[in-house]
């Protein structure tokens, strides 16, 4: 058989070493394309550029070119389809992605395909002399920008106060992702009801994160919705806005993740989104036996991957291959190492200088004390917290741990024996329980 070439847009270490780990992986040729540095951890993006130069590459390869995939957020998300069209690849119509990935078009397709699901809303233009007047909702509620992610400039709002706390913020940080996906809207024909909302405008929510949150994970093939997973998603802080962990399998009934499964596959039958994984966001309220949609974003969760390999034995980067290259993923089941697994988020709950962080040594030691485990550094020595890329505004991500386990004690007590063994210094210094998860 013939080996495939993989394109990655941000091929990391990290990444590559699940990647070279799914089903046929010595089938397979992984390819970085573009850097990591340009096209993921950048203060700007230029999207011409970026796909200019992916283009480029891919029409300069000797081989031939077989799948374009990311498991990374916007602007990499929104550039596959692009590219995937250019190299007449299998893809979903880049409208369709942007309705998942534009914030206010996606809650506006909601109400038409699963209205019941989705919170009241409203758009708003945060330089405007008087934005507020644009939202008609009580307090409180969310504002963020129709394009962020990782709840970057997410506003819990109580009152005016608030309001006009987060819009300085807002109006002085919103261009490193507005202007590129402004440039991404240009590739797409965007309603005329649509497109005034541009991606310098804001997004008011009514708040539902009232109950338990978890993710999805499948992928659309031939028009069929197929949902392999779903993980929970435990929170915590002032607003219970900050992610602490995500635990997989859910601890749902199966008869609420059933209806999720449905509104799911009655949304993207909606938005013709097809040929392509996704990740998809709920809430449920089992006081009043609601469930609310959040959001929606057209890739794999990356930060599922470890979970999904320690517990049903492959990386669901298996399936972000696999649909990209036109095949039936297959993804096994339960068949992993650990019946539980979880990936604890570390967190700071205030700015600090990073004076020390754990040597290599002390990961190793760590890996070899408490099996089961995988960890990522978020931070390095000489930085300042509050000067990290892809933060929410309340927390500070210092470190992640993934970790399989038999129940979820089991995980939890893992998670503090690992903890304990990674030596943080901040300063000012970081009384240990602000960030043990």
């Amino acid at each position: 058989m013939a080996t495939k070439n993989i394109f990655v847009i941000g091929l990391d270490e990290f990444n590559r070493s699940h990647l070279e780990r799914i089903r046929g992986a010595s089938q397979y040729r992984f390819h970085g394309l573009l850097p990591l540095e340009t096209a993921v951890h950048a203060e700007n993006y230029d999207v011409d550029a970026l796909l200019a130069e992916a283009r480029s590459e891919l029409e300069g390869f000797a081989g031939s070119v077989d799948a374009i995939v990311s498991y990374w957020d916007f602007p990499s998300s929104a550039m596959v389809p692009i590219l995937r069209q250019w190299m007449g690849l299998p893809s979903p119509s880049l409208e369709s992605v942007l309705m998942c990935e534009h914030k206010y078009w996606s809650r506006v397709e909601q109400t038409r395909a699963v209205p019941e699901h989705v919170p009241a809303f409203a758009a708003f233009n945060p330089f405007d002399a008087d934005p507020l007047a644009q939202i008609d909702l009580p307090y409180p509620f969310w504002i963020k920008p129709v394009k962020a992610h990782s709840s970057q400039l997410g506003f819990h709002i109580a009152g005016r106060a608030d309001f006009e706390a987060a819009l300085p913020v807002i109006r002085d940080g919103i261009g490193r992702l507005a202007t590129p996906f402004d440039t991404v809207l240009r590739y797409a024909d965007v309603p005329a009801e649509i497109a005034p909302i541009g991606g310098h405008y804001c997004l008011a929510e009514a708040i539902i994160s009232e109950g338990l949150q978890c993710t999805l994970e499948g992928y659309v093939q031939n028009g069929r919705t197929h949902v392999y997973g779903v993980v929970d998603s435990l929170r915590k802080g002032k607003y219970g806005s900050c992610f602490t962990r995500y635990v997989y399998p859910s601890d749902l009934p199966s008869d609420v993740t059933d209806r999720m499964k449905a509104i799911t596959g009655r949304f993207f039958e909606h938005i013709g989104f097809d040929q392509a994984t996704f990740n998809i966001e709920f809430f449920y309220d089992s006081d009043r036996d609601e469930i609310k949609l959040l959001e929606i974003n057209p890739r794999i969760s990356k930060s599922h991957s470890p979970l999904f390999e320690l517990v049903d034995g492959a990386s669901h980067q298996q399936v972000m291959v696999e649909v990209a290259l036109g095949k039936d993923p297959g993804f096994p089941e339960r068949e992993g190492r650990y019946p539980m697994a979880a990936k604890f988020m570390t967190r700071v709950y205030q700015d600090a200088r990073v004076v020390a962080v754990p040597s290599e040594a002390d990961i190793a030691a760590a890996h070899s004390s408490v099996p089961g485990t995988e960890i990522e550094l978020g931070v390095e020595a000489g930085q300042h917290l509050s000067e990290l890329l892809h933060q929410d505004p309340y927390s500070y991500e210092v470190a992640v741990i993934f970790i399989g386990g038999e129940r979820e004690a089991d995980l939890e007590d893992k998670y503090r024996r690992c903890i304990g063994m990674l030596p943080f210094e901040f300063d000012p210094p970081i009384e240990d329980d602000l960030y043990l998860a």
